[in-house]
C-alpha cells in the first residue's frame, strides 16, 4: 500500500510545483505557486501535524517589502509559544511579487496560496501591506507600516489614481476588522483625516524597526568591518525608494559619479534599493545598470537582508523621500538629498524631512559637498524630524505582544517578552559586494614639510571611472592595476603591477617581481609583499627596492609603489629616502632602500622561474 501522509508522491518542495536552481545567485525559484498545504493547517490537518496549537495566526505575504517586516516583527511577538501555529499565505497580485516565494522559502515559511485562506478559519491576521484583499470573516487583521507609515502617495492597483500608503481598503474599514499600527499620535489624525473609517482602529505602538537600530548602535564597528569598510574610512550610504521620481529614478548614475570622486582610501559607497526596484525590475538588471560602479568597489546591499546594519555603520546618507532617508535622520546622521518626489505626502516628518536637509547638487564637485556634510552636522540636527515620526522609543515589541494576545483571547506567557534586539551581522550574499576595485588611478603629490623631508599626498580613484587632471611640477598621476584584474586593456596600460595575495621572502620578492615585469612589458614598476610588513617593488631597470615603516600595519604594495614612482619622476634616490605618506587622515612614515641581490644561486633554473611568477617550485 502506498504512503497516506500528505504530499506523497510529489516531488518537494511541493506537489504541483516545479523548482529551478540558479547557481549564481544561490536561490530557488518556485515556478508555481498554486500549491495547497494540508499541515498544518486544513481540514484534515489534525492527522498529520506534531503541534497541537489552539490558534492560527496567517502572515500576508504580498511583496518582498512587506515580508520582510513581518518575518522580522513575527519571532520577537510569538516565540517559544507551542499555542500559536504560524502560517503565511501567498498573494500573487502585487506588480512586485517576484522574489517573495524566493524569500519565503529560503526562510523555511510553511505557505499556503491566497485561494486556500478562506477554507482555514485563522484567528488573526497580519499583514505588512495594507493592499490585501482579506476573504469575508470575522477574524482581526493586524496591519503594520511596512516603512515610515502614512508618508507617501503611491499607484493605486486596483485603479489609475494614487492612494496613501498605508491606508487598507474601505471594506475592512466597514467591517470593522482592521487594526492599524501607528508609531506616532499625529499619524492617527492623519488616518482620521483621510478616511473617518479609522478612528477608533489605530493602535499606536512606535516603530520596531527604529527600536532596533538604536539597539544595533553598539555593534557599528561590526557592521562597518563586515561591510568592509576600514578603519578611518567614511562609509555613503545611497538609498532610494522606488519610483521614477525617487533617487534611482532621477539620479541612476549616483553611485558611479561618487566612486568617481571620492577617494577609495577616504570613502566607501554602498547602495541600498527599495525591495521593489529589485522585484520590479530583476537582480540581474540592476547590476548591469551599475556594472561599472560595482567593479569600482560599489557594496550593493542585499535587498532582505542588511539595509539596516549599512545605515548604522553609515557616516552620511544621500537619499529621497523614503523611509531609510528618515531612519537615517532619526539615528542622527548627516542627511543630503539627491531627489525629494512630490508623491510625498506634505504635514508628514517625512515631507518635513525635504526643508531640513540639505541638497546634493549635481552641477558642481560631489566631494566638497560630502566634506561639508559630514563635517558641519549635529548629531540633534533632525532632531525635531525624528520627533514627529516616532513615538514611543522602546516600546513597539511589547504592545505589538499585548495587542497579539488580547485578539487571539489567549493569557500572555509567563516569560516576559524581549525587548529589542540588534540587527545580526551582514550574512554572505552574492548581492553583497565589499571586495574593491582592482585598479586605481593614483594622484600623488609632493611637497617638503618644515624639516625639509618630504610628504607625498595619495589620492586613488577606482580606474574604470577617474578623470585624470592635469599634472603639476610635482603633482602626478599613474595606473596602477593588481595581477589579479581582468581586463586586459588597463593591464596593458598600467605603470604600476601589484600582487599582494602572498608574503614573500626578500629572495622570492625580488624574483617574483622580477616575473611581473616580465609578464606586464608595460609596466614600469612591479610591487609585493614582503616580511615584516614592508614591501619590495621592482623597477624595470633592474633595481629592487625595499619600502618600510616601523608603524603598523606596514605600506600596502600600491602605496610602496607610488612613493618609488614619484622618486622615480623627481630623480629622487631609492636608497635612504624617508617620506611621509598621506592617505587623507593617516600619515605614515616610509623609508626606501636597496634589496640585497639573492646570493643563494642553488636552487634550480626551473625552481627559481617557478616561484618568481607565484607557481609552486615544482611547477
Amino acid at each position: 500500500a502506498g504512503s497516506r501522509e500528505p504530499g506523497a508522491g510529489s516531488r518537494e518542495p511541493g506537489a504541483g510545483s516545479r523548482v529551478v536552481c540558479d547557481p549564481a545567485l544561490g536561490r530557488r525559484y518556485a515556478m508555481e505557486s498554486d500549491e495547497r498545504i494540508l499541515v498544518p493547517v486544513g481540514a484534515d490537518a489534525a492527522r498529520w501535524r506534531t503541534f497541537g496549537a489552539e490558534r492560527t495566526v496567517v502572515a500576508a505575504a504580498r511583496t518582498v517589502t512587506s515580508l520582510v517586516r513581518v518575518l522580522d516583527v513575527m519571532p520577537e511577538i510569538v516565540h517559544d509559544d507551542p499555542r500559536i501555529a504560524v502560517v503565511f499565505a501567498y498573494d500573487p497580485t502585487s506588480a512586485f511579487n517576484n522574489g517573495v516565494l524566493d524569500l519565503l522559502r529560503s526562510r523555511g515559511c510553511r505557505t499556503l496560496p491566497w485561494s486556500q485562506l478562506p477554507e482555514i478559519a485563522p484567528d488573526l491576521l497580519i499583514s505588512a501591506s495594507e493592499n490585501v484583499k482579506v476573504p469575508p470573516g470575522d477574524y482581526p487583521v493586524v496591519v503594520l507600516p511596512h516603512g515610515v507609515g502614512f508618508q507617501k502617495q503611491v499607484p493605486d492597483s486596483a485603479g489609475p489614481g494614487t492612494r496613501l500608503s498605508g491606508l487598507v481598503h474601505d471594506d475592512l474599514l466597514a467591517a470593522r476588522r482592521a487594526w492599524l499600527a501607528v508609531s506616532h499620535p499625529d499619524q492617527e489624525a492623519q488616518l482620521a483625516a483621510a478616511h473617518p473609517g479609522t478612528v477608533g482602529r489605530t493602535v499606536l505602538v512606535g516603530d520596531p524597526c527604529l527600536d532596533r537600530l538604536r539597539a544595533s548602535a553598539r555593534w557599528r564597528e561590526r557592521y562597518r568591518a563586515a561591510l568592509g569598510v576600514a578603519p578611518g574610512t567614511r562609509l555613503v550610504l545611497v538609498s532610494s525608494t522606488w519610483g521614477e521620481e525617487s533617487l534611482a529614478g532621477a539620479w541612476p548614475g549616483l553611485p558611479a559619479d561618487l566612486l568617481a570622486q571620492l577617494p577609495t582610501d577616504e570613502y566607501r559607497v554602498a547602495l541600498v534599493l527599495h525591495p521593489n526596484v529589485w522585484s520590479g525590475h530583476g537582480d540581474w538588471q540592476v547590476r548591469v545598470m551599475q556594472r561599472t560602479a560595482l567593479e569600482a568597489g560599489l557594496i550593493a546591499v542585499d535587498p532582505t537582508d542588511g539595509w539596516q546594519q549599512a545605515l548604522v555603520a553609515s557616516d552620511l546618507v544621500i537619499g529621497d523621500h523614503g523611509s531609510v532617508t528618515l531612519y537615517g535622520a532619526a539615528l542622527g546622521r548627516p542627511v543630503l538629498l539627491g531627489a525629494f518626489g512630490s508623491e510625498a505626502v506634505p504635514g508628514t516628518a517625512g515631507y518635513a524631512l525635504r526643508s531640513a536637509a540639505g541638497r546634493l547638487g549635481p552641477g558642481g564637485p560631489l566631494e566638497p559637498q560630502v566634506r561639508a556634510a559630514v563635517a558641519g552636522h549635529r548629531r540633534d540636527r533632525f532632531a525635531s524630524v525624528g520627533a514627529a515620526a516616532f513615538a514611543e522609543p522602546g516600546q513597539a515589541l511589547p504592545r505589538l505582544r499585548e495587542l497579539f494576545y488580547d485578539l487571539l483571547d489567549l493569557p500572555r506567557p509567563k516569560q516576559p517578552g524581549r525587548g529589542a534586539r540588534a540587527f545580526p551581522l551582514p550574512s554572505p550574499s552574492p548581492l553583497l559586494d565589499a571586495t574593491g576595485t582592482r585598479s586605481l588611478m593614483v594622484h600623488t603629490s609632493l611637497v617638503r614639510d618644515p624639516d625639509g623631508e618630504p610628504r607625498m599626498d595619495v589620492r586613488r580613484f577606482p580606474a574604470a571611472l577617474a578623470t585624470e587632471t592635469a599634472e603639476g611640477e610635482a603633482a602626478f598621476w599613474h595606473l596602477a592595476c593588481d595581477v589579479d584584474e581582468p581586463d586586459t586593456r588597463l593591464t596593458e596600460s598600467a605603470t604600476v603591477i601589484c600582487a599582494g595575495s602572498e608574503v614573500l621572502s626578500p629572495a622570492a620578492a625580488r624574483q617574483r617581481v622580477s616575473a611581473l615585469l616580465a609578464d606586464f612589458p608595460g609596466a614600469r614598476i612591479a610591487a609585493v609583499p614582503g616580511e615584516d610588513g614592508h614591501c619590495v617593488v621592482g623597477v624595470r631597470d633592474g633595481r629592487a627596492v625595499h619600502v618600510g615603516t616601523a608603524e603598523e600595519p606596514g605600506p600596502d604594495p600600491g602605496t610602496a609603489a607610488a612613493a618609488v614612482y614619484v622618486c622615480l619622476r623627481l630623480g629622487m634616490p631609492l636608497d635612504g629616502t624617508a617620506m611621509t605618506v598621506v592617505h587623507g587622515t593617516r600619515h605614515r612614515r616610509l623609508l626606501l632602500g636597496p634589496v640585497p641581490p639573492p646570493t643563494d644561486q642553488s636552487v634550480p633554473s626551473r625552481a627559481r622561474t617557478a616561484v618568481a611568477r607565484g607557481l609552486p617550485p615544482s611547477s
